[in-house]
């Protein structure tokens, strides 16, 4: 009966992101909605949608499992993902707004006068998605086998091919629709559930979970990783830094109609993701009531979905194993629409937009374009995700906050707030962020398991290789004053002059 009702849950969600999707279909007419929803989307909408691709299967299954390995230390990891937004509240979020750009790209050319630059930035953001879209490919094949025997590849093709769908659809109009719909499914997947095993954990006389005393006390080395309070806070850098340089994060801000709306969208954002990031918790500290310990080749990542079967008997507990399947693909659907929504379009700006100019002698759309950069957004980190060796989830998406965080980070904080920024500087900061990150991450998984210092710096680099980064863009920066694009003022007035102020002035002039 398990296997019939998640399968039913995962059919229910999969048609339900296909029907919400097809609603784009028939509202996208123009490249602003393929791109950015025709700059139309409301805070609460936008907001619902943020917290739908943002949490992903790292959130729904990887940040329980990582709380039920490694203890209270861990409970830091559902705050950084959160505390992020903050960030981007106060640094980014109206400025990237008003910069009038549809991706990452756009904006570095805008701010920085540079192809070249821009290049780099279509790059990174092509590495990121694919970086983030390669574990929610595995995540959606280790759901779908736990909970009906079905072959890994099987769950990571039903993902690919209904987000390929979506996605080539109506662009970010169906995105937006489809996000903030499974927002809810998972936060309603996650939370009955939740309250039920409670329920049954209280009337049962409140068993304490059996852990290890390191388990309980912060800052004290787990599973073999020393350095406790330098991996606490580079994970913390990470997710607060990494949040802003997140492609599919902030081209959601592209979308709403104005900078007062992206602000209104970002606190909505917090409200939500506090109430969703309450509850992976509940299930690591049942989990160590129930399942003290996992059987020889069992991932802790799937610790929310066999709790259930072990706490309610029959038909009970096929139905909320299958709610928590059904949510679990919810967060996996969304999260690679937006990771591939962002690389869409980048690769169709970039790279087919472009040749497509060539072809036809004009600068058509070619919206036939845009669903090949969809589908060619899917299927590389799908091949990608076939051969790769799982790390764990959570620790994949890890390495794409420390990439993010070393690179785009340091690119809008400088460019939305530091006038001085060069395009050597900023080129600079760039290619020693990335190379910094993506080097430790190679290392880390080629030379795994690493001790002391060396494992920990390369395991967790967002503490080293940001501030790298940000000295280097600001060094070269000082020592190349010729390279400050001319129009740099009139750039940062229009990130930080709000938009009435702009309207109201056109009128004057008119």
């Amino acid at each position: 009966m398990t296997q019939t009702f998640s399968i039913i849950a995962v059919t229910l969600v999969c048609l339900t992101t296909v029907a919400v999707g097809g609603l784009g279909l028939r509202l996208s007419r123009r490249t602003s909605d393929f791109y950015v929803a025709g700059r139309t989307v409301s805070p609460r909408l936008n907001a619902s949608a943020i917290s739908g691709e943002y949490l992903s299967a790292a959130s729904f299954l990887g940040v329980a499992g990582l709380i039920y390995d490694e203890g209270v230390d861990l409970l830091w990891l559902p705050v950084g993902y959160t505390v992020g937004y903050l960030v981007l509240l106060v640094m980014v979020a109206a400025p990237m707004r008003r910069s009038g750009a549809y991706t990452l790209p756009d904006f570095a050319e805008a701010r920085l006068g540079s192809i070249g630059i821009r290049r780099l930035a279509a790059l990174l953001v092509v590495a990121i998605g694919w970086l983030y879209l390669v574990p929610q490919f595995q995540g959606a094949g280790l759901a779908l086998q736990l909970v009906t025997g079905a072959p890994q590849w099987v769950g990571a093709l039903i993902v690919a091919v209904v987000v390929a769908l979506a996605v080539g659809a109506g662009g970010m109009r169906s995105i937006t629709f489809v996000q903030a719909v499974q927002y809810w499914i998972k936060l309603t997947a996650l939370a009955v559930p939740a309250f039920v095993l409670l329920a049954l954990w209280m009337r049962s006389g409140s068993a304490t979970p059996e852990v290890p005393v390191s388990w309980a006390e912060p800052f004290v080395a787990v599973s073999g990783d020393d350095h406790p309070v330098y991996r606490s806070a580079s994970m913390m850098v990470a997710l607060c830094l990494g949040t802003m340089g997140l492609p599919h994060v902030l081209v959601r801000y592209y979308t709403n109609p104005d900078g007062v709306a992206a602000r209104r969208t970002t606190v909505t954002v917090v409200a939500l993701l506090g109430a969703f990031y309450l509850l992976p918790p509940v299930y690591a500290a049942l989990g160590r009531v129930h399942l003290p310990s996992l059987p020889t080749g069992v991932r802790s990542d799937t610790i929310v979905l066999q709790l259930p079967g072990q706490v309610v008997e029959g038909i009970g507990g096929d139905v909320l194993t299958a709610m928590l399947a059904g949510g679990a693909f919810a967060a996996l659907l969304s999260t690679a629409s937006g990771l591939a929504m962002s690389v869409t379009g980048v690769l169709h700006q970039e790279f087919i937009r472009p040749r497509l100019a060539r072809l036809t002698g004009g600068d058509a759309m070619g919206f036939g374009g845009f669903r090949v950069a969809a589908a060619v957004a899917v299927i590389i980190p799908f091949g990608l995700s076939r051969w790769m060796e799982p790390i764990g989830i959570a620790t994949t998406v890890g390495f794409a906050f420390s990439l993010a965080a070393a690179t785009f980070a340091p690119l809008l904080m400088l460019g939305v707030w530091w006038r001085r920024l060069s395009r050597a500087g900023a080129a600079a900061g760039f290619i020693v962020g990335a190379v910094a990150a993506t080097a430790a991450a190679t290392a880390t998984v080629v030379a795994a398991p690493l001790s002391g210092w060396a494992g920990a710096l390369l395991a967790n680099p967002a503490a080293w290789c940001t501030p790298l980064a940000f000295s280097v863009a600001v060094v070269v920066s000082l020592a190349t004053p010729g390279s400050v694009p001319r129009d740099t003022t009139r750039v940062m007035v229009r990130l930080h002059t709000p938009e009435r102020i702009h309207l109201d002035h056109s009128r004057l002039i008119d």
